[in-house]
């Protein structure tokens, strides 16, 4: 194996870590930034039923 392909395959190594590496931080900061925006969110009251208590007009 000669000088130059081993540094290619070094540096393809090095690449496909520091990628890895990105991406796992910005995966982190988007979980993060989503955990916030959840816990900043007010409580939300229960949505009512859509027919659950109504009275329904029925004509025989």
């Amino acid at each position: 194996m000669d000088m130059s392909s081993i540094m290619a395959s070094q540096l393809r190594s090095l690449q496909s870590t520091v990628q890895m590496s990105v991406l796992n931080k910005a995966l982190t900061m988007n979980t993060n930034a989503a955990t916030e925006m959840l816990e900043v969110l007010p409580d939300q009251p229960a949505a009512a039923h859509p027919t659950k208590g109504a009275s329904i007009d029925v004509k025989a």
